[in-house]
């Protein structure tokens, strides 16, 4: 089929991957515009962009889709189908109409749980035990379009953000393939959303990286890997006049009482609302990430100090 692909971060590269491997005809590719980055600020192409050249696919990054030249432009490709990936603008009623069979959406989460900007973290911070994947076809609303395929993939206790994340677009990828076989059939079933259990993922806030030691330890787990890689739950962390941010990227339940934030041994071990928590990697403001006893290899934090 004729297909324009519309994505822009690297969720979305295996899809545009696999639509290419299955021998559809990728018309265009639409993807943010490159944008300063890095100490130089020079432009830096969105990870879609990059791939979408380097396969010799036409690339087009336009600021809005609302302007109606814009959407002749769009029109025009007489596409059989688009596949939006994470994408990043709003798509008006006649980019949705546009191509013969619509629009049709990878989304990070079991619809309609965790409608929105962050499905990945919210799952993960909400303690859910499994998330998934939703092929929906789009409309007007926020990811309130009919579902047509889903895969369900499970939350384990050591799962971060950027271990689903990854999970979650090699699986995006082969459902949206499955997607496409099946509409080019004729085949594609797309029923609508229940009206129960509707949640959404709201963008993650700074003040939200700021760990809260004084929650249970299973909350503070959740929040710990929700956060990681980025941006982060930190803590406060050394005494005297150089405090500094601590980032904590994995860490597991133990067994601990203590006040909130309190170092209870010579592991790292901290004292939680209720129970304690012991980081297993963790980063330095300003320095790479590190396995905690590498970090305790060269700092100092010693036992009954408060963290916060």
């Amino acid at each position: 089929m004729r297909i324009v692909f519309m994505g822009t971060p690297g969720f979305a590269v295996p899809a545009l991957s696999e639509v290419l491997g299955q021998g559809h005809e990728v018309v265009a590719v639409y993807t943010q515009p490159p944008r300063p980055a890095g100490r130089g600020m020079s432009l830096k192409k969105s990870p879609v962009h990059g791939f979408a050249e380097a396969n010799g696919l036409k690339v087009r990054h336009p600021l809005t889709l609302r302007d109606k030249a814009e959407q002749a432009r769009f029109s025009a490709l007489a596409a059989d189908a688009a596949v939006v990936v994470a994408y990043g603008l709003i798509l008006p009623q006649p980019v949705l109409d546009a191509p013969v069979h619509g629009c049709f959406n990878i989304h990070a989460s079991l619809l309609p749980r965790w409608r929105g900007a962050a499905p990945i973290q919210r799952a993960i911070m909400a303690g859910d035990e499994r998330t998934g994947v939703s092929i929906m076809r789009m409309e007007a609303g926020l990811d309130t379009g009919p579902v047509c395929l889903s895969e369900t993939v499970p939350i384990t206790p050591e799962t971060t953000a950027g271990d689903l994340h990854d999970q979650l677009a090699e699986v995006g990828a082969s459902l949206m393939v499955r997607a496409l076989a099946a509409l080019s059939r004729g085949g594609l079933d797309c029923q609508p959303q229940a009206v129960q259990g509707v949640t959404y993922a709201e963008k993650i806030g700074k003040a939200e990286a700021h760990l809260r030691l004084d929650l249970p330890a299973s909350q503070v787990l959740h929040a710990i890997h929700g956060l990681s890689p980025a941006p982060g739950a930190w803590v406060m962390a050394g005494s005297g006049p150089a405090p500094f941010r601590l980032k904590l990227l994995r860490a597991e339940m133990v067994e601990g009482r203590g006040r909130p934030g309190e170092v209870l041994d010579d592991r790292l071990t901290i004292a939680c609302g209720s129970g304690a928590i012991r980081p297993l990697l963790v980063q330095r403001e300003g320095k790479a990430p590190m396995q905690a006893d590498q970090f305790l290899r060269g700092t100092a934090v010693p036992v009954g100090s408060l963290l916060g």
